[in-house]
């Protein structure tokens, strides 16, 4: 015998397949759903709708956007000589957060993984070399996350792109702003102090 009756069951079951969703989040946001009004559940619903038929990705730089090419493409004033490689597309907003860069992007969507299967095939790579050999940039940043895939694909990058003559920096690691040298890990701190500067 199931615990709920059947439709609110489906909507648990649908809500944990999110990611970082088990069981308790599943059911308190089911809860949640079914006490709201019709009009605020059929808005969630219809958000969703419309994020499956409107979003897709831009055509130059793979971000997502509900217009092709996306706004970071077509803003002026833009470096298009300067490209910061990413992952994921919500990491286009990390690197936008610190009002510095004013370059252009190119979202992978993933990093290398043989161990999930993940290969260059599966990563949007070509299109990135595509668009090296047709424009004239003159820097890759390479921003992928500070793991073993995300230096596994960075260094993948740099051994393709160097060739083609153009610089790739990769961002900075070590010890994040606000810590405490106590809490981080030995592999943080031999990086950090790789990467110290002169004062």
């Amino acid at each position: 015998m199931k615990d709920f009756p059947e439709p609110m069951e489906r909507l648990i079951q649908e809500f944990k397949r999110l990611p970082g969703i088990g069981q308790k989040s599943a059911q308190r946001i089911a809860f949640h759903v079914h006490r709201v009004s019709r009009e605020d559940a059929l808005r969630l619903a219809d958000s969703i709708r419309e994020v499956k038929d409107k979003i897709k990705f831009c055509g130059i730089c793979n971000n997502i956007t509900d217009v092709d090419p996306c706004r970071y493409c077509t803003t002026p004033g833009r470096d298009p000589a300067l490209i910061c490689v990413v992952e994921e597309p919500h990491n286009v907003l990390a690197v936008e957060k610190t009002r510095q860069f004013r370059g252009l992007y190119h979202v992978l969507h993933g990093s290398l993984s043989p161990l999930r299967g993940v290969g260059p095939e599966q990563l949007q790579i070509k299109s990135l070399i595509a668009r090296l050999k047709g424009g004239n940039i003159k820097e890759i940043i390479v921003a992928t996350d500070p793991n073993v895939e995300g230096e596994a694909t960075a260094l993948y990058l740099a051994k393709l792109i160097k060739p083609l003559g153009i610089k790739v920096t990769r961002i900075a690691r070590g010890v994040p702003v606000g810590s405490e040298l106590e809490f981080a890990d030995e592999i943080t701190m031999q990086i950090a102090m790789e990467g110290r500067q002169e004062l």
